[in-house]
């Protein structure tokens, strides 16, 4: 029994509840607002199976859900106050949590694997925030192309011309509860990125899964197909997401001392660069995933880290105390946020616990002269490297970890069974 208020806000006919699935998509019900003290006290049936689709819906059997077990419910609760859709009226939505129905944890819902880490750095006096950076791309839903031409990068003509949906999408999500601290023009055509405003580990992981839901359901009534596919266009932008960490103690970024990266900084670095290309396949868990992967393409390929470098894949930023923080670059904009803080979270505190030292930092490009080792290129080696990884395995849990791997490799299996366009414009008619 869930006895917390939920009220409705006012004129409120339907709520959307759902929860964060295997990939981070939200997935879930439209409820009429007459059942919804209902689904407070009681909770909402789903099959837990959600945890286990892939992002086209399939269901195979897997160790936790599969046909000798049923494929099993669920129920989910609302984890906050339902905030009304401002392009909706009569809407609201809300994020949920899920249990089974003896009302213990789920072991293969993502969302447990974060919630782990949290209590580990909780326990260890720290309070984890967490700033999201995710890119996008805003495409017509018939053709699948950009509507705008041109990359302009930051340029304030093509936000002019993008604000009818970019606009709603700052205003209405941030009237959603989510914060929005800003919005720019990616570097390809069709291509933006929002940042959300830094806040606790578990909240910002939230924050993404609404936010990514969101977005789509407001491209849908601008019409416009969003997408957070890495790789849309093979010779365009790839969309990634960025995620920049800082520990706090009493009130004081753990990570700073007069506004440089400090020993803790630095111990939470080596801790990231140890375990950066085991979890490659928890930042991007498709073959599509693996196309941002590539030098020059402000997506790292190794583990290097540097001051205010992009070209690493470990960027420190300083400051003032309270702004100075460590982002990760490497994952894809498809990265399910639970798991992806989950282990890069594990990592860095592991880097504290053990006193680790990072490498020097890369100065320069780090493409060429990199101080770090090489992070996977290729899903069939990222497969490879989590399959190898007990410590992946204990992160995200026995069944979460088989899971992946099998997502992961079914993946790459589909696309080893066909004969592409290309092959059959370049080899039919010429062998």
């Amino acid at each position: 029994m869930n006895s917390m208020d939920f009220s409705l806000p006012p004129d409120t006919h339907t709520v959307i509840l759902g929860v964060g699935d295997a990939f981070g998509l939200m997935r879930g019900k439209r409820i009429p607002a007459s059942n919804w003290q209902t689904v407070c006290e009681n909770g909402n049936a789903m099959s837990l199976v959600l945890f286990t689709l892939d992002m086209t819906c399939d269901v195979w059997e897997t160790p936790y859900a599969n046909f000798d077990n049923g494929y099993p419910d669920m129920h989910i609760f609302p984890l906050a106050t339902p905030v009304s859709l401002p392009w909706e009226p009569g809407v609201a939505v809300a994020l949920a949590r899920a249990e089974s129905l003896d009302h213990a944890p789920i072991p293969i819902d993502p969302r447990n694997a974060l919630i782990k880490q949290v209590e580990r750095a909780q326990a260890m006096g720290y309070d984890v925030f967490v700033g999201p950076e995710l890119e996008f791309y805003l495409l017509d839903p018939k053709t699948g192309k950009p509507t705008d031409e041109g990359i302009q990068v930051y340029g304030l003509g093509r936000s002019a011309r993008l604000e009818h949906i970019v606009g709603p999408i700052r205003r209405q999500i941030n009237e959603c509860g989510i914060p929005i601290e800003q919005s720019n023009p990616e570097y390809a055509p069709g291509q933006v990125e929002v940042n959300i405003r830094y806040s606790e580990a578990l909240q910002a992981a939230d924050h993404v899964v609404l936010f990514k839901s969101l977005v789509r359901q407001l491209g849908i009534a601008h019409n416009y197909l969003a997408t957070f596919m890495p790789k849309p266009f093979y010779e365009q932008c790839g969309s990634g997401f960025h995620t920049h960490y800082s520990l706090w103690k009493n009130g004081k970024n753990v990570f700073a001392d007069e506004g440089k990266i400090n020993s803790n900084g630095r111990a939470f670095i080596a801790g990231l660069q140890r375990r950066m290309a085991e979890t490659a396949l928890i930042g991007s868990p498709t073959v599509n995933g693996f196309r941002r992967r590539e030098p020059y393409s402000f997506c790292p390929v190794n583990t290097s880290w540097g001051y205010d470098n992009r070209t690493a894949g470990i960027r420190v930023i300083e400051g003032k105390d309270s702004s100075v923080r460590i982002e990760k670059r490497d994952a894809g904009a498809d990265a399910n946020p639970y798991l992806l803080l989950a282990t890069d979270i594990a990592a860095g505190l592991d880097g504290i616990e053990l006193g680790l030292e990072p490498t020097e930092p890369t100065i320069g490009n780090a493409y060429e002269k990199a101080i770090g080792e090489p992070i996977p290129r290729e899903l069939s080696d990222a497969i490879r490297l989590a399959r190898g990884s007990d410590w992946l395995k204990d992160v995200i849990g026995a069944d979460q970890w088989e899971l992946r791997c099998q997502i992961s490799e079914r993946e790459l299996r589909f696309f080893a069974g066909q004969v592409t366009k290309v092959e059959v414009d370049r080899y039919l008619k010429t062998l």
